[in-house]
């Protein structure tokens, strides 16, 4: 069945244009909500956060009143990361937890991801059930007046995630001596990433941390840091930390200022652990984009790379299913199940940090397992047709494999939240990467134009 609303990471959109709209986020209020009022005879609940994009006072208030119209009490808990969301549906005994944000997206775009009472992103199976619903709202039967849900703040919210964050942690180390730049990207964790870091005694310098509704991942946060990197030289920092706009997303930056990717932070706390006898399933579980370089590494270590779907919920399906506890993309998405349900930019972070510790050496030689193989990541936008069904690209896209054969890979494949064809190779030499990669773009544009 094609989906309608919900792409690989719920729904998205440009703010007060469809389907980002109060209407809608009335009509999924009162559809998830129907979904999950029926688990029991008791009160039920929906925990709702939001990052900081301004967009997030319309769809906030219009979720609340579709979960109440349906008999849903609301607990609103205000700008908090991603994984705060999931983690107080759990420890609340929530029946659904919602984020609104975008990730990494421009303030201009929001959107509305769901959490089951686990914790865990919904299925496929679900969310296309709920969308059934969101076209028929207006046949979904409504609470009586008597049944009607509430609102109220959960004041302490903020303190919860902060202690969950800092549990991670281990008991016996603390972050005395380490100066620590962390970019907060002006979104939901711009209060408690910097508050974390300092409790665990590091010397914390905040950037990204005054949200005004607009500037959330402008020009700073895990997809644009070159200020955090200039800061980290100009402070003589050991390290930069940056998270996205809803914080599920980490990139980090050594003490000169270059930056270490998610493939390379998953390389070093898989080694980490497994030598600690903490990995489990013999390996991680990563995305395609993965380089090849972490699968050669992951090799020579004994270990294994299983490759699933861009998109965290296909990386945590199967962990779940195949008894992984570590997870992740390229792109700094991280999931490690002994401690969230999804992914988390600071308790990975953490986690580093704790390597770090143990070490005691510089960042720049500590996370540097290994040499990635030259990847080249390029983005068309389209506006009409699909551009990879022309049989022009079919064949560039045939005669770039046949060049890099067991030298190097391919993946084109269309976003699941934007309307651009990403075109990504990667291989031991650069220049035919550089090569395939641009034959196949201008076939693409020409097919898209």
């Amino acid at each position: 069945m094609t989906r309608k609303y919900f792409g690989t990471d719920g729904i998205r959109g440009t703010a007060n244009q469809d389907p980002m709209t109060a209407e809608i986020a009335l009509k999924v209020g009162k559809a998830a909500g129907k979904k999950f009022a029926g688990r029991g005879n008791f009160r039920h609940r929906v925990v709702i956060g939001k990052d900081t994009r301004l967009s997030g006072y319309m769809i906030e208030p219009a979720l609340t009143a579709g979960f109440i119209s349906v008999g849903m009490d609301v607990v609103l808990v205000g700008p908090l990361p991603t994984p705060a969301i999931a983690m107080l549906t759990r420890s609340l005994r929530a029946d659904l937890g919602v984020m609104i944000s975008a990730s990494h997206n421009a303030f201009e775009d929001n959107g509305i991801k769901l959490f089951g009472p686990d914790g865990y992103k919904l299925s496929d199976a679900v969310e296309l059930a709920i969308e059934k619903d969101i076209d028929q709202s207006e046949m979904l039967e409504l609470a009586s007046p008597k049944l009607l849900g509430r609102a109220t703040r959960l004041d302490d919210a903020r303190g919860r995630y902060i202690e969950f964050a800092k549990s991670s942690f281990p008991r016996r180390q603390l972050l005395k001596g380490l100066k620590i730049v962390v970019d907060c990207a002006n979104g939901a964790a711009y209060k408690v990433a910097p508050t974390v870091l300092w409790e665990l005694e590091a010397d914390v310098i905040a950037m990204g941390n005054k949200p005004d509704g607009f500037n959330i991942n402008e020009g700073c946060g895990s997809t644009a840091t070159e200020n955090m990197c200039k800061r980290v030289v100009e402070e003589g920092a050991d390290l930069g930390i940056a998270l996205d706009g809803d914080a599920d997303r980490l990139i980090m930056c050594d003490e000169k200022g270059d930056i270490i990717d998610g493939d390379q932070l998953m390389a070093l706390i898989a080694a980490s652990w497994a030598e600690r006898g903490q990995l489990k399933g013999g390996g991680l579980v990563a995305t395609v984009m993965s380089n090849m370089g972490l699968e050669k590494f992951l090799n020579s270590k004994g270990l294994n790379l299983v490759r699933t779907a861009v998109g965290d919920r296909y990386v945590v399906e199967h962990m779940r299913a195949h008894g992984f506890n570590l997870g992740g993309e390229q792109s700094g998405h991280m999931v490690m199940s002994d401690f969230a349900t999804t992914g988390d930019g600071l308790i990975a972070a953490l986690q580093v940090l704790s390597v770090i510790r143990d070490e005691n050496r510089p960042v720049s030689e500590i996370c540097r397992s290994f040499e990635p193989y030259p990847q080249i990541l390029k983005n068309v936008r389209y506006s009409a047709s699909d551009p990879l069904e022309a049989d022009r690209v079919k064949s560039a896209i045939a005669s770039g494999e046949k060049k890099l054969a067991s030298t190097g890979r391919l993946l084109i494949r269309k976003s699941g939240t934007e309307p651009l064809v990403r075109v990504m190779g990667e291989g031991e030499d650069l220049e035919l990467v550089n090569q395939v990669v641009d034959d196949i773009v201008d076939e693409v544009n020409r097919v898209a134009s």
